[in-house]
């Protein structure tokens, strides 16, 4: 039996691993400022579903709160957003409060979570630790907006940091950084539904859902440290 906490848990990418990492008899903590708080055990799995914003300097106390004593397993950190109109080019076309709320929630939530869950992970015989970045945070890939392209190379940054500071802990560090996701096509619609959707150019929810369960399944003898996951439709890298 595993215990999941994943941010950003209540869409796309995130609700997808809600939904498909955890087994019977796991425990998933599932954070999301959407969210209403509640529990349920469909499927034999105890998903507990926490509102906060990650972007609210409460969020890392209450969550480590709410764990408790509690050992984690697995912690991804999902969430992100990104500038309003993403094709526009520059920071001239981006005003300071979108800005700071990039900042925020992509990488400053990242640092100010992780700190405050680090000795719930340590608590587990053998803990993953997978951020979720973007192939925007990748050495010329040529994404036009500069805020969230900053934020994704620094969790980038973030991840592999962290992984020399957790290894003696047993704390398996994983950066994905996915490209062009069917995020509007939900998780249990299927793959199929996905590839439909955009004629087999961007990636399905269910690829990542898959991708992540092999990564967490691995022996605590080997250490992911990046996947890079371009989209078909995805241009330049």
């Amino acid at each position: 039996m595993s215990t999941y906490l994943i941010f950003g848990a209540s869409r796309g990418v995130g609700h997808g691993l809600a939904e498909g990492l955890p087994a019977a008899g796991d425990t998933a903590w599932l954070i999301s400022r959407s969210f209403s708080d509640g529990e349920d055990t469909r499927g034999g799995v105890r998903r507990i579903r926490i509102r906060a914003d990650v972007r609210d300097p409460a969020t890392p106390g209450l969550v480590a709160a709410r764990l408790g004593d509690a050992a984690v397993d697995v912690c991804i950190y999902n969430a992100g957003i990104w500038e309003t109109g993403w094709t526009r080019a520059g920071l001239e076309d981006i005003d300071e409060a979108e800005l700071r709320a990039i900042l925020e929630t992509n990488l400053l939530g990242l640092l100010l979570c992780v700190r405050a869950v680090l000795p719930h992970l340590r608590r587990s015989e053998f803990a993953r630790l997978i951020l979720i970045g973007s192939i925007s945070g990748l050495d010329n890939e040529g994404a036009s907006p500069v805020t969230y392209a900053a934020t994704k190379f620094g969790v980038r940054g973030a991840a592999h940091a962290l992984r020399a500071a957790c290894r003696d802990s047993g704390i398996a560090v994983t950066c994905l950084n996915p490209g062009w996701i069917a995020n509007e096509v939900p998780y249990e619609a299927g793959v199929e539904a996905a590839l439909r959707a955009h004629d087999g150019k961007a990636i399905p929810v269910g690829d990542i859902v898959e991708l992540l369960r092999a990564v967490v399944k691995l022996s605590p003898a080997t250490c992911v440290k990046e996947i890079h996951m371009p989209a078909m439709g995805d241009k330049g890298v």
